[in-house]
């Protein structure tokens, strides 16, 4: 019986252009800005536009031509990082439509995040440890709490929601929601049920908003 190749877990050489294929650049960021309610002064688009552009650059052949287009890129990447937080290096395969929803205190270190993507502030990805060298990947139509964290190389599947300040380090199936510490994996369906108990259980608390049915697209 032969046995599947080990999937590769670390960070792209960024060698190439890894936007997403099948549009060009400028509807690329056009969607993307879309994704951000056509807000020119969303922090997230900022974000996302200088990834797409050091994407971009990689087509520009080396040496010459492309040494200013580094050094541009490079200027902008660190000016994204000391304004709002938001740390997005090229390297990482952006998907669609990604939602940066807050900025602050973003790691962004993913093998590779899908399409309709959410993330909200003060979220963790990366490094299990400072010598390691697997990346988690994000598959398409998952949302990500405020300060969560995830790393190793695990796989996110699609259609997932990992709760606020949730730490996952395995593998987590399509279709779930993780939530809490230690973190339990729920179905989405239960997850529902357990944020309606709560608000009539405790009606003087509000309950955080449940997540979306799995396979919408997630907008503000």
């Amino acid at each position: 019986m032969t046995q599947d190749a080990p999937r590769a877990r670390g960070l792209s050489h960024g060698d190439r252009d890894q936007n997403p294929s099948g549009i060009g650049l400028l509807a690329l960021i056009r969607e993307d800005l879309r994704t951000h309610d056509d807000d020119l002064l969303a922090p997230g688009f900022w974000a996302l536009c200088v990834q797409r552009l050091g994407n971009a650059r990689m087509r520009v052949p080396a040496g010459i031509l492309r040494a200013p287009l580094s050094v541009a890129y490079r200027a902008a990447f660190h000016g994204v990082i000391a304004l709002w937080g938001i740390d997005l290096p090229y390297n990482v395969r952006v998907g669609r439509r990604l939602r940066i929803e807050h900025h602050g205190c973003l790691i962004l270190g993913a093998r590779s995040i899908g399409d309709d993507v959410i993330i909200r502030h003060s979220v963790t990805i990366g490094l299990t440890r400072r010598n390691g060298a697997e990346f988690p990947e994000i598959g398409n139509r998952v949302e990500i709490g405020p300060g969560a964290c995830i790393v190793g190389g695990i796989q996110i599947g699609d259609d997932v929601y990992i709760g606020p300040n949730t730490v996952v380090g395995r593998d987590v199936r399509a279709g779930t929601a993780v939530v809490g510490l230690p973190p339990r994996t729920l179905e989405l369906s239960e997850l529902d049920k357990s944020y309606a108990n709560k608000a009539a259980n405790d009606p003087g608390t509000a309950a955080p908003a449940p997540p979306p049915q799995a396979g919408a697209v997630r907008r503000r």
